[in-house]
């Protein structure tokens, strides 16, 4: 069954430049990259289009200045789009004035920044709170709702420390229970990591998709890092001046990339990362014998060493837990050393 689109934006514009709005009239709605070039105007995010299904982890990558940012930002109405339609939860954001708009910020979105902007003369208790304490919620509730949320990213026994008692992938976890601590619906995350050392970078995404599989949050996250973008996504939208190049899962950007930038983007990740099992079984289960079962879900190089090591085949098996084909030592090999992909 398909999810039902928390988030959708359709051709949303930000352009910057002497009056944008009339520039995007005089070119009717769809400026090209001359244009803009000959008016003197930034197309930070041009004509961009996303759905954004309930419960998913949908990444926005590209390098710096391509926009990816900027696109979030017109997502949450934190900057205003120059055109285009955003709608939350079958609402229309942009139509809303500034106190449904704080309202919805307060009570339906999160959002984490990659300078974790803790308050520094507050405790963690009291930065994990903050949010309640804007609201008006009485203390005992919100600190209540902190500790929870303490605990949940793993900080019980710091509630009394001040941030500059703690190391930077404990103020992110700070950071991260801020944002939760009113349940949003909608968790937006700029570059959350990309401050922290690769260790402790690498143990907060470890931690990020714990916590995803605790609170099953909708998710746009973005990044530079592929690495960190495959590793995390159910889908990636990939930016290059201000435009979507492709929006596709992590496998599908890889096994075909839609435009030669997303191809050269991409073509240095290692496909057994990406690759299922179930896109390079073989269809079909016959006799055995067999030397176990995996899920289609799997990735090849989680695979790799389990099948490999294997005397039989394994069966692999699709998300109702059916057996639909067989993978075996060889075949792996081929996709892990770029014979088959």
């Amino acid at each position: 069954m398909e999810r039902p689109v928390k988030l959708d934006c359709r051709g949303v514009w930000k352009i910057y430049g002497s009056d944008p709005k009339a520039f995007l009239a005089r070119h009717g709605g769809a400026p090209t990259a001359e244009d803009l070039a000959a008016e003197r105007m930034t197309g930070a995010v041009r004509d961009a289009s996303v759905q954004i299904c309930e419960g998913e982890i949908f990444v926005i990558m590209g390098l710096s200045g391509s926009g990816k940012s900027t696109l979030v930002r017109c997502l949450s109405r934190l900057i205003e789009p120059t055109a285009g339609e955003i709608q939350f939860e079958g609402r229309n954001l942009l139509s809303m004035n500034e106190a449904e708009l704080i309202e919805v910020r307060r009570k339906k979105m999160g959002m984490v920044f990659q300078h974790f902007a803790l308050l520094p003369h507050l405790t963690v208790l009291q930065n994990a709170a903050f949010p309640l304490e804007v609201q008006g919620v009485d203390k005992k509730t919100r600190e209540d709702r902190a500790r929870q949320m303490i605990e949940i990213v793993g900080l019980v026994g710091r509630e009394d420390h001040f941030p500059r008692q703690l190391s930077g992938g404990q103020q992110q976890r700070v950071g991260i229970a801020r944002s939760l601590v009113a349940d949003p619906d909608l968790w937006f995350l700029d570059e959350p990591f990309s401050a922290l050392d690769p260790l402790i970078r690498r143990e907060m995404q470890d931690e990020f998709m714990r916590l995803q599989a605790m609170l099953h949050k909708t998710i746009v996250f973005i990044t530079h890092d592929f690495d960190e973008a495959i590793r995390l996504a159910d889908r990636i939208a990939v930016m290059k001046d201000g435009v979507i190049e492709q929006i596709a899962t992590p496998e599908e950007l890889v096994r075909n990339p839609a435009t030669s930038y997303v191809e050269d983007f991409t073509q240095h990740i290692p496909r057994a990362k990406v690759v299922k099992l179930r896109s390079v079984m073989a269809q079909g289960v016959p006799e055995g014998p067999y030397a176990g079962e995996l899920p289609g879900s799997l990735t090849v190089a989680e695979a790799v060493d389990q099948v490999e090591a294997a005397p039989h085949p394994f069966k692999v098996l699709d998300e109702d837990g059916v057996a639909v084909g067989t993978i075996d030592g060889r075949t792996v090999v081929d996709v892990m050393i770029g014979r088959r992909s």
